[in-house]
């Protein structure tokens, strides 16, 4: 239950069975857009998650929407509110994501998952579909959104970002699942080539452009960059998609790099979350739960040059303020260099 999934044998298999209800301007799904009515819950060591942090950091929903921050690890239940005092979330009032599955479905029986949105007044989840939900804080959440909040997912681009979205999806954000679990040599070789053979794409692709679609920042980036910053501290190691490190491929570890140091990405990333979570939790891969003392992260400051090539962050938006939930300087050290 790290991020939405099963390990199924021989191959990896995500759980896509999500709570697709959504929290729309007109309410036509009986949860209209109310600021201060629902509560997002996360964890920052899970990429599913670091989406929507990154997104309602960027857009500046943080007074109309709520967060709840999950510790790195848990059990096989669910994710836990361990970093509150007592254990207990202060807004649901809940130790466990679980209570709030429970409460939208006493029989709950599928992923117990972050990001989920959670409905405050009656402490039930309202969706747990983590690529909606994106989509929805882009669009159907905007009459919140700062002034100046850059547009995300821009409707003439809209068909271009999901084109190019749809293999990072399945042979990247999922890919490195499907090496790290796979069942079988055959499974792990058919998912390892896959998957760099579209990272070699991607390298080609951003060679020539600053970002994946248009000149400034959308939701494909978003989609992108949270494996990326994952990929040399654990899933190059961990997952054993190991060809080679993100720091040795140019124009993916620039490109990287460009977003690491654009507000609203490098810190929102807890490196403690992410490497606890990833070595504790998967005991299938890591049996004795040690987690490394690598990699050095100070590279992630280094100079990226991507400017040269066009485009600004946020088209003709500026950038969001400071951090309201600000990692923890030691999980993070980069953030100190920049």
């Amino acid at each position: 239950m790290s991020e939405p999934g099963t390990y199924v044998e021989p191959t990896f298999k995500r759980d896509t069975n999500y709570i697709e209800t959504r929290i729309t301007a007109d309410g036509r799904d009986g949860f209209p857009v109310e600021a201060g009515r629902y509560r997002l819950v996360v964890s920052r060591a899970c990429p599913w998650a670091n989406r929507a942090i990154i997104v309602r950091r960027l857009l500046g929903l943080e007074d109309a929407l709520s967060i709840g921050i999950c510790g790195p690890t848990h059990d096989r239940r669910s994710w836990t509110f361990d970093l509150d005092p007592g254990h207990v979330d202060p807004v649901l009032r809940i130790p466990r994501i679980q209570d709030a599955y429970f409460a939208r479905d006493p029989q709950y029986a599928r992923g117990i998952t972050v990001p989920a949105i959670v409905d405050v007044p009656t402490g039930a989840v309202v969706t747990n579909d983590f690529k909606q939900i994106t989509i929805d804080l882009e669009t159907e959440w905007a009459a919140f959104h700062r002034e100046g909040a850059p547009d995300l997912y821009p409707e003439h681009l809209r068909a271009e970002i999901e084109e190019v979205s749809e293999p990072i999806y399945r042979f990247v954000n999922n890919g490195v699942y499907r090496c790290g679990f796979a069942g079988t040599q055959a499974a792990y070789d058919k998912a390892y080539l896959r998957l760099w053979r579209h990272l070699d794409v991607l390298e080609e692709h951003l060679s020539t452009r600053r970002y994946l679609v248009g000149d400034h920042i959308t939701e494909a980036d978003i989609r992108l960059f949270t494996t990326l910053v994952r990929f040399d501290t654990v899933y190059h190691g961990h997952f054993k998609c190991n060809r080679n490190k993100l720091i040795e491929l140019p124009a993916l570890w620039a490109y990287a790099r460009d977003l690491f140091q654009t507000p609203g990405f490098g810190d929102t990333v807890d490196f403690t979350h992410i490497k606890a979570h990833y070595y504790v939790v998967h005991r299938d891969v890591n049996p004795t739960g040690i987690i490394p003392g690598g990699p050095d992260l100070t590279n992630w400051a280094e100079p990226h040059g991507r400017e040269s090539l066009g485009g600004s962050p946020f088209g003709d938006g500026t950038p969001p303020g400071p951090p309201r939930e600000v990692v923890p300087p030691e999980h993070n050290p980069v953030l100190a260099l920049l």
